[in-house]
């Protein structure tokens, strides 16, 4: 079948009144009307050999009188023989034809259930690669689809999925890989310039105050690098699912943790903490580093990209049971943001507005840290534009009872402190 083959399915499923729908609802349509159409032909084959009738005329033999009439007695018998010999002729075939009509008709009804699980069947293939490569998403490019069967089509189809979905784990791989390296390199040079910097200011005499400006601002630029450098070689570290420090953690404790270990910073800006609500049984399981991480950024996005004088509010919840879910939700008060554009801050160096990009605090890289550690974790990272102005940020994490953990190693050895 070419691939021509959908749109004149698609013209006979118009053809037949049907909406425009899935495959198996045009190869259903298909089967149907190849059925109606080879059972029409049949059915008119059989009228015209039906009717057709093998009628011959007969002439009377030439002879006497007596024979003559003999002959036409005879011939008026055969008439009359012949007319009703038509006539049962005709209602056989009105029965024949009218009886092959209806068995015509029921199985065309009977056709569009048979075609639609045949269809079925056949697309049957199609949909398990359909759901299979649904799953496979950036974070698990090692599944593959592997259908088995005859080397037909379908076979070819899913062995070349495959053999993509394997080229991109490599150029995945390979991307992450050269980003954790060169991050690490990298380091090795800012630390000589950093300590070069040092030496030139500690010489003796006195410094002139042109060079001590300019090797302030040198060294906050190196320290904006560092943490850039820093925030790379964590998102290839979340990327990679590769944990190594995993352990039962108390959410909310990591969030208060994150909360007034910047209360420095909150109260330079005149900001005010609303609320600082936690859930004692909000536990997760996860890396203790990259957890910790995500509350750090969270509060530091709401503390750098809010107003003087604005507010936060930090909350941590449970839902449901042992089985059920956890979530950080920080609130924080700012600009009016664009709801369409929010989506783009989970993505790295994106900003929004003015104030975001002219600040020169951070690398443009914590909300995107955020969506790399959350989603190796299967957790979920939702970012809502407040109405009033400002974001809301709702981090949704697999709940796991930690507490039984916690109280039997007796020094919290499982949460972060």
């Amino acid at each position: 079948m070419t691939w021509g083959a959908p749109r004149r399915l698609a013209g006979l499923s118009a053809r037949l009144g049907l909406r425009r729908g899935t495959a198996r609802t045009r190869f259903t349509a298909l089967y149907v009307t190849l059925f109606l159409l080879s059972g029409t032909a049949l059915l008119a084959i059989v009228a015209v050999v039906a009717s057709g009738g093998s009628r011959s005329s007969r002439t009377a033999p030439d002879g006497g009188t007596d024979q003559a009439a003999t002959a036409a007695q005879a011939q008026v018998r055969i008439d009359e023989l012949e007319r009703q010999l038509a006539q049962a002729h005709d209602t056989r075939t009105r029965q024949i034809l009218v009886g092959s009509a209806i068995a015509l008709g029921v199985m065309a009804v009977i056709s569009v259930g048979l075609g639609w699980f045949v269809a079925g069947r056949v697309l049957r293939p199609l949909r398990v690669m359909t759901a299979a490569t649904r799953r496979i998403t950036a974070d698990s490019l090692h599944e593959r689809l592997a259908i088995g069967g005859p080397g037909d089509e379908v076979k070819d189809l899913a062995d070349t999925i495959d053999d993509l979905l394997g080229r991109l784990e490599g150029s995945f791989d390979a991307q992450r890989l050269f980003v954790a390296n060169a991050s690490h390199e990298l380091r090795t040079p800012l630390t000589t310039m950093r300590a070069s910097l040092d030496v030139a200011l500690a010489k003796p005499g006195p410094v002139p105050e042109a060079t001590a400006t300019l090797a302030v601002r040198m060294r906050a630029e190196l320290d904006r690098v560092d943490r850039l450098l820093e925030g790379f070689l964590v998102l290839a570290r979340s990327q990679h699912g590769e944990f190594t420090d995993s352990a039962h953690l108390s959410l909310g404790r990591l969030a208060l943790t994150a909360l007034t270990g910047r209360a420095e910073d909150i109260a330079a800006r005149g900001l005010t903490v609303r609320e600082s609500r936690t859930d004692d049984s909000a536990w997760v399981w996860g890396s203790r580093t990259l957890l910790r991480r995500v509350a750090d950024n969270v509060v530091d996005n709401a503390i750098t990209h809010n107003d003087p004088g604005g507010w936060i509010s930090v909350a941590v919840r449970a839902e449901g049971d042992d089985a059920g879910a956890v979530s950080l939700v920080v609130e924080s008060s700012g600009p009016v943001l664009d709801q369409r554009r929010v989506a783009d801050l989970a993505q790295p160096f994106r900003r929004l507005g003015a104030d975001r990009t002219g600040t020169g605090h951070g690398s443009g890289l914590g909300l995107s840290i955020v969506a790399a550690i959350t989603r190796a974790h299967r957790g979920t990272l939702d970012l809502r534009a407040r109405s009033g102005g400002g974001l809301r940020v709702t981090i949704t994490f697999p709940r796991t009872d930690g507490r039984a953990t916690a109280e039997a190693s007796g020094s919290g050895t499982g949460v972060a402190r």
